[in-house]
C-alpha cells in the first residue's frame, strides 16, 4: 500500500492507518513499513517512530514491479529494467536465439515476451535526453 502525505502528517496517518487495520482484524507489518521522501532530503530524519516502531526511511523501493527513487527521476529504473531484459535475454540465449528458429519468429518473441519487461511502467517515465540514450542503446 502507498500513503502519499505531507512529512507533518505522516505519523497521524500511519497511526490512523494502524486504528483503522485493527478495527478490522489486521496488523500492520511495521517491518515492511518503510517511508519515503521524494526531491530534497535534507530535513529528513534517517528514520520515524510510530506507536513505538521505528520506521526506516528509504531512498528508493520497488512499487507494483517499478523503482520508485527518491530524486523522482526515472534513470534508476530504466537501467534497472535494462538489466531485467538482460538477463531474460541471456536465459534465452541457447533455447532461441542460438537455435535455427527463423529470424521473423525471433523477433516476433522479443515484441511479445522480452520487449514487455523492459517496456512496463514506461508511460510513467519522465526521460532526459540521457535516458533516451539508454533506451536506444537498449533497443539496437
Amino acid at each position: 500500500m502507498a500513503l502519499l502525505v505531507e512529512l507533518e502528517l505522516l505519523v497521524p496517518a500511519l497511526e490512523k492507518m494502524a486504528s483503522e487495520a485493527t478495527s478490522l482484524g489486521l496488523e500492520l507489518n511495521w517491518q515492511k513499513t518503510k517511508f519515503q521522501a521524494l526531491g530534497s532530503r535534507e530535513d529528513v530524519p534517517p528514520s520515524i517512530t510510530v506507536l513505538g516502531k521505528e520506521v526506516a526511511v528509504v531512498e528508493e523501493f520497488v512499487y507494483l514491479s517499478s523503482l520508485v527513487h527518491s530524486s523522482t527521476r526515472s534513470s534508476c529504473d530504466i537501467s534497472r529494467r535494462n538489466a531485467i531484459t538482460r538477463a531474460a535475454m541471456q536465459n534465452l540465449d541457447k533455447q532461441i536465439w542460438k537455435s535455427r528458429i527463423t529470424i521473423q519468429t525471433k523477433l516476433k518473441l522479443y515484441n511479445t515476451c522480452i520487449l514487455p519487461i523492459f517496456l512496463y511502467g514506461s508511460e510513467c517515465w519522465v526521460v532526459t535526453k540521457r535516458d533516451v540514450l539508454k533506451i536506444d542503446a537498449h533497443d539496437q
